[in-house]
Parts: structure tokens; C-alpha cells; sequence
């Protein structure tokens, strides 16, 4: 007995079909890339030979072979193949795809569920595919550009493996560009270096690479192309970055880690990466300040400075002319002394004080404004500290439960060599008068 999912009409052998529909691989040997996943010793070649297939769910960018692998393990596993997409199903068309599967079932056949973009289903409609998961009904292999550990739900996570697609290599697309000369039966109208311009210009995506070629070879041209002349007549395709998403994420840690690392050329590469991509500059500043407060700190109390003068250069100037200060100030942190030692003392601090609760601060530096309160010893004993000698008393001023704690403990580089010197004075100072 046939479903609704099986009735879909095939197109006529005239009709028009992409080069990149016609390039689909038709077994997974043929698939080009994604050794990670597909070799003998991966995840999925490992499960394929023990022929016990569990439910997947691939991560990558665009254009690397998610819906590809997923149809050809359902043709691997003699499992019926259905594909929906996330953007484009609600709950009555679920509730149709697990009635056919159940169904299916009962004739004795299995169902492999391709959902693409599954991070688009919210988290209730995620839940919805447990049961079914569970019971044998479907086996999931879900596809997503997106993060899983934070978009999908954990339960959904604790029955699924996460396998990691990467962008295409240069060589794996140029070997790609190869099958499309074969099936075409010619050769790319490009002389050598334009041939490198037009895999540089698909970014690590395959579906990309085989639409440029598409156009190149529909052209109406008598010699081979160069790369200005190819360039004339293609853009590049856009860098692959959403600013709400992993690429925006992962861009600013690169940015971040490289000025930590102070490496002001990988920084000024990760700030032009993001300008590149529509970053917004504001965003930016914010960050870059951030980084002098919590990597260059009081080794060098300018940086932060430097930042902010940065800023309000961009604010004045706007883009593209303000951008310039934000990467001259790149450029002082990553040359900058290092130092995290206010940001561990800080968020040592932050602890004990959630840790302690609320211990009084102790008596004698508590003002006594009436009678009860001088009673009680509010402020017995306070050392007046521009009365003491030095200018300094070596009162303990922690709880008289707590005890002295030390959270700040400077570094022997940039400016904080004179502040570890402060440290060590008072230090000595505290130890002379045995108040430490």
C-alpha cells in the first residue's frame, strides 16, 4: 500500500536539471570530501559495516554533501528515503511523514527521515520526533549550518550522533570540477590561473563550484578566460558568516585569541574577515576594548585608553575612514604587555563574595553616628591611616570571619612590574607592624 510520500512525480527525461543535480553522486564511494565521516575507520564507515545505522545529525556549511549522504546511506541501509525541511513543515505535515513511516513499518520497511535545516523546528517540535526515534519508527538524520549543542535539544542531542561535515579543500573541488568537465565532455574555457580564481570564488562549497561552472560553460567564448577576464563577468560568492551564528562567533575568538597572542598581523586579518562580512564596527570596538580590560589590564593602563580614543574616532568618522583607528588600536594590544591578573582577581573576588554571604565588614572601620552604634564598638580602634607612619596603618579590613585574602597578584611584565613592587611594599609593611 502506497503513502503520499511515495507518489511524488519524477521529472520527464527531457527536463531541464542543475549540473549539480545531474553531478549527484550515486553511491558514497563516489562522494568527494568528508573523509572524517566516510572512511573505513569513521563513524559512518564503521556503522555501515556493522550494518547497525543509529540516527545522525550533520553539521557543516552549505554545499559540502549533507543531503547527499543522507540519500545514499538510505539507499546503503534499504531504508525509505523521505526529505523535508524544517522551514517549510509544521505539525499536521509531521504528523502525515510519521503516519506513512508507521505504516511503512508495518510492511516491514524502514524509513531513513532526512530533516534539513532541523535547527529551524522550535523545541517543542523537536520532542516530537522522540517517541518515533525511539520506537523504530524513523531512523533521523538531521542537517544544520548551525551549532547543535545549542540549538537542538538535548534529548534529541543524547540520541543522535553529531558528525561534523568540513568545507571542500581546493583540491577536493577541483577534483569535483574534473567530474564536471568528464560529464560535459569539455574542458572550462579558463587558462590556469582563472581556473584557481573560480574554485577560490565557491569558498569550500561544492553546489557553488558546479552553478559557476554552469555559467562559465554556457558562455560564447572562442579563447580561454583569464583571471581579470573571469573576474568581469563572476563575483565572488559572499563569505559564509551570520552574524547571530557560529561564523560570527567563531571569527571574534580567532580575533580575540590572535591579540592575546600578540600576533597583530592574525589580528588585522580576523578584524578585516569580519568588516568583510558586514560585522558591525560598533560591535567591534565593543570587543576590542573588552580585550584591553581583560588581556592587557594594568600591564599597560594606557591600552585601555587607546581603545576608547579608537572608538570615539569611529563614532566621529564613521566607515571606512574610522575603521582605520579600531585597527591601529588592534594593533597597540597586540603589541601591548600582557596581563590577566585584575580580571583573576576580579572574578576571585566576584566568588569569595558569593561564598561568604553577608559577613559585616569588621567594627572598627564601621562609622558610629549614635550613641548605640559607638555601644556596640563601631569604630573602636579605626587607625587613621595619613595619621600613621608611611601613610599607611596595615589594618585588616576583610570580615573578622574571613579572614585576609589575597585576589590580586600582579604580573613581572609591562607596568604591572611597578604595581607587584606596590604589592610587595605594603606587603613588608603589614609584616613589620604584625598586622599581616
Amino acid at each position: 500500500m502506497a503513502d503520499l510520500f511515495d507518489n511524488s512525480p519524477s521529472p520527464a527525461d527531457n527536463a531541464p536539471r542543475p549540473l549539480a543535480d545531474r553531478l549527484r553522486p550515486q553511491t558514497l564511494a563516489e562522494v568527494i570530501g568528508q573523509e572524517q565521516v566516510l572512511g573505513p575507520e569513521s563513524p559512518l564507515g564503521v556503522m555501515l559495516a556493522a550494518g547497525n545505522l543509529g540516527s545522525i545529525i550533520f553539521w557543516g556549511p552549505p554545499g559540502v554533501g549533507k543531503t547527499t549522504i543522507a540519500r545514499l546511506l538510505a539507499d546503503a541501509t534499504d531504508l525509505h528515503f523521505v526529505q523535508i525541511s524544517a522551514i517549510f513543515t509544521g505539525v499536521p505535515e509531521l504528523r502525515k511523514v510519521f503516519d506513512a513511516a508507521k505504516l511503512r513499518r508495518q510492511q516491514g520497511r524502514g524509513t531513513l527521515l532526512f530533516v534539513d535545516e532541523i535547527h529551524r523546528f522550535n523545541k517543542a517540535q523537536q520532542d516530537g520526533f522522540l517517541p518515533h526515534m525511539e520506537d523504530g519508527t524513523i531512523l533521523l538524520v538531521g542537517a544544520t549550518t548551525e551549532n547543535p549543542s545549542f540549538e537542538l535539544n538535548r534529548a534529541l542531542l543524547s540520541r543522535s550522533q553529531v558528525l561534523v561535515l568540513e568545507r571542500l579543500s581546493a583540491g577536493d573541488l577541483e577534483k569535483l570540477a574534473t567530474r564536471a568537465e568528464t560529464m560535459l565532455d569539455r574542458k572550462l574555457p579558463l587558462d590556469e590561473g582563472a581556473r584557481h580564481a573560480l574554485i577560490d570564488m565557491a569558498d569550500g562549497d561544492g553546489r557553488a563550484l558546479l552553478n559557476l561552472i554552469e555559467q562559465v560553460m554556457s558562455w560564447k567564448i572562442t579563447a580561454p578566460l583569464g583571471t581579470d577576464g573571469l573576474k568581469t563577468r563572476l563575483m565572488k560568492r559572499a563569505a559564509q558568516y551570520d552574524k547571530s551564528g557560529d561564523g560570527h562567533y567563531n571569527l571574534i575568538s580567532a580575533l580575540h585569541k590572535s591579540v592575546r597572542g600578540s600576533d597583530p598581523d592574525a589580528a588585522l586579518y580576523w578584524f578585516a574577515r569580519m568588516l568583510d562580512a558586514g560585522e558591525d564596527p560598533r560591535f567591534l570596538a565593543r570587543r576590542i576594548t573588552r580585550m584591553a580590560v581583560e588581556d592587557i589590564g594594568l600591564a599597560d593602563p594606557q591600552a585601555q585608553a587607546v581603545c576608547l580614543d579608537s572608538w570615539n574616532t569611529y563614532e566621529r568618522l564613521g566607515s571606512p575612514e574610522g575603521e582605520l583607528a579600531l585597527a591601529q588600536a588592534l594593533i597597540y594590544l597586540a603589541l601591548a604587555p600582557k596581563s590577566n591578573a585584575a580580571y583573576v582577581a576580579y572574578k576571585a573576588a566576584r566568588r569569595a563574595a558569593k561564598d561568604t554571604g553577608s559577613l559585616m565588614p569588621p567594627k572598627h572601620i564601621l562609622n558610629a553616628p549614635t550613641r548605640l552604634m559607638k555601644e556596640q564598638g563601631y569604630g573602636t580602634g579605626y587607625a587613621y591611616d595619613h595619621d600613621a607612619e608611611d601613610g599607611f596603618s596595615g589594618q585588616d579590613y576583610f570580615p573578622e570571619d574571613m579572614g585576609r585574602t589575597r585576589f590580586y597578584d600582579p604580573v613581572d611584565r609591562g607596568f604591572e612590574r611597578d604595581m607587584r613592587k606596590r604589592v610587595d611594599y605594603f606587603a613588608r609593611l603589614r609584616k613589620q607592624r604584625g598586622t599581616d
